[in-house]
């Protein structure tokens, strides 16, 4: 009996649901960003409460820790891809759900239905602790300003967890992904933005940038934020396009 491709993803959807939410890696991992993340945020207040801090400097002091918070962002798409592969449960997932194509898209989407609201807590709690602790030194920081900044935090650390999470597919071991993918965001792309100016604003982590940071009179903003986006998110569709080719392909 066929099945309708619209019952093919509600079934889908809902098994890979399941599996995401009862994998204790995932929630470790998002506590750690949560706990590490509002130590981050004391640090980089502590040290902003020393200077003159004014609206855009609490935003930019809220979220001063988002270089390091993508880290965790980064571990949690590569352990909701990897550990299908840990005992062969990939072979059981298949057997189970056959199609393929739509099974991994579907991971993905699942993946994102997760990270969006757990991405927009974490790092809302930064910017919330820097006003708080900052609020009588600095301006009141209007809304929109605060709503906009948290919507490009949130959609650049999804768009780094679904990127993370191809990259995951590809390679099928948890080490060689973090190890390329931590590589890249913390040791390559900072080197290579010294040593190829030109091209540094195109790699997804600094295009990532300018989804979220606040404009500023004392730097370039080569990119705005919609073409932020696009760039991070051209870079992530990419990656997933090849897993999926990949995915469908090859022996599981």
């Amino acid at each position: 009996m066929s099945v309708s491709s619209s019952r093919k993803i509600t079934l889908i959807l809902g098994a890979e649901l399941e599996k995401l939410v009862t994998l204790p890696l995932v929630w470790l991992t998002l506590m750690g960003t949560f706990i590490l993340n509002l130590v981050l945020a004391a640090a980089f207040t502590s040290v902003g409460l020393q200077g003159a801090a004014g609206t855009q400097s609490i935003l930019k002091i809220g979220l001063a820790s988002m270089g390091y918070l993508q880290a965790g962002f980064i571990i949690l798409g590569i352990l909701a891809t990897c550990s299908e592969y840990t005992g062969g449960q990939i072979r059981t997932t298949l057997t189970t759900i056959p199609w393929r194509g739509f099974q991994l898209s579907t991971q993905h989407l699942t993946l994102a239905i997760l990270t969006i609201p757990m991405a927009f807590i974490i790092a809302a709690s930064g910017v919330l602790y820097a006003f708080i602790m900052m609020r009588d030194t600095a301006l009141v920081i209007e809304i929109d300003a605060m709503i906009k900044t948290l919507v490009g935090a949130t959609g650049y650390l999804t768009l780094t967890t679904l990127l993370s999470a191809a990259i995951g597919v590809l390679l099928r071991r948890t080490t060689p992904a973090l190890v390329i993918m931590l590589g890249h965001y913390f040791i390559v792309s900072p080197l290579l933005k010294d040593f190829l100016p030109s091209i540094k604003n195109y790699f997804p982590d600094t295009a990532g940038y300018y989804m979220y940071m606040p404009p500023s009179s004392d730097e370039i903003n080569v990119l705005t934020p919609m073409q932020g986006t696009g760039v991070s998110m051209l870079w992530t569709l990419i990656f997933i396009t090849v897993a999926i080719v990949f995915y469908r392909k090859r022996d599981a």
